[in-house]
């Protein structure tokens, strides 16, 4: 889930305003999938009960985009601009760097121009954390980078996450609709921004068809997001009409699951993020089971993340001590070996 990775303000509509519009609804309507699943619970994961595994000494360490992980875990981008959001993101950076964790930020896109960069700022309670700073793929044009540039060198970012979100900006007021020649662009930006670049959606998935057109595009990793969680075009019509007004519209997508194996088949050798409805220590286990290197966690860690940094990582906490539990209960000492494990599957 991306709280507000595109904007685009209306007539006397502030973007401060809309960000935290966008926070409202995800706190307080239905805004996740409500026919489609993530497709993960069409897998099982093998259960060994001669395991020969200590569950002390499960290693989920892991390297993903030059930074070391002690879980292979990144919180999932969320928000910028608004005062609110400047508690969130320091709640949750302060979390990820007690557990040795990543974290997206939301989009950057706000910076560009405005002086909103505070709410964004981070580095001081997570000197150590993998951040990967954002921008909308619409959005992306010669013109941006220098101020793009800048705006990651602001915040220290590490890497850039690239968002491609045509359907939410469709839906969307006054969106970015116009994607002709993005593919070219990203092509550009990867040669000559300075930073690792990873594409991803904000939750509607990248599949097979979208994967093909990645090739030979020098990109670091691909985010699935894939459909099952949050829909990010029933958000935007909750913020556009304060219902949902067109609910196929609402319900398209790529499940999580089968977004992963489209892509790892088109791109074999791509390190993938597997976001969109992870939910719980198994989910995470069956995505690196099905070839993810890492999973990402965005709208649980919402409310936690108005709370208190203490409040977000004992969500984490739970979360990787189930994934832990996971590796020892099918036999897997490691990240390498759960994926050696696989998973069972139905047909979809």
């Amino acid at each position: 889930m991306t709280i507000g990775p595109g904007l685009s303000s209306g007539p006397g509509d502030g973007i401060q305003i809309r960000k935290r519009r966008h926070i409202d609804v995800c706190l307080s309507e239905p805004v996740e999938y409500q026919t489609v699943r993530t497709g993960l619970e069409r897998y099982r994961l093998p259960y060994n009960a001669l395991t020969q595994t200590s569950l002390a000494e499960i290693d989920l360490s892991t390297d993903f985009l030059g930074v070391g992980l002690r879980a292979p875990v990144l919180i999932g981008s969320m928000t910028g601009g608004a005062e609110l959001s400047g508690t969130i993101n320091r709640h949750l950076a302060a979390a990820a760097q007690a557990l040795g964790i990543g974290m997206m930020l939301g989009s950057q896109r706000i910076m560009l121009g405005d002086d909103l960069a505070p709410t964004f700022r981070v580095r001081d309670v997570a000197p150590d954390v993998l951040l990967v700073g954002n921008i909308g793929l619409a959005q992306l044009t010669p013109a941006v980078l220098p101020e793009l540039t800048a705006a990651l060198g602001q915040v220290g970012a590490n890497a850039l996450a690239v968002h491609t979100n045509p359907l939410q900006e469709a839906v969307q007021r006054n969106g970015d609709t116009d994607f002709t020649g993005s593919v070219d662009r990203l092509r550009e930006l990867t040669t000559s921004i300075g930073y690792p670049v990873l594409l991803k959606e904000v939750g509607h998935g990248i599949g097979a068809a979208a994967a093909a057109q990645l090739e030979g595009v020098p990109i670091a990793a691909v985010d699935v997001a894939g459909a099952g969680g949050t829909s990010w075009a029933r958000v935007e019509q909750f913020v556009r009409y304060g219902r949902i007004n067109d609910p196929e519209l609402a319900e398209w997508g790529i499940p999580t699951a089968q977004a992963l194996v489209e892509v790892r088949r088109t791109l074999p050798g791509m390190p993938l993020v597997a976001s969109g409805g992870i939910r719980t220590g198994m989910d995470a286990a069956k995505a690196i089971a099905l070839g993810a290197d890492v999973v990402a966690i965005a709208r649980p860690l919402l409310v936690p993340a108005i709370e208190s940094a203490a409040a977000v990582q004992d969500w984490l906490q739970r979360f990787i001590a189930e994934l832990r539990i996971c590796l020892h209960g099918c036999g897997a000492a490691d990240l390498s070996a759960l994926r050696d494990t696989g998973v069972s599957a139905t047909a979809w």
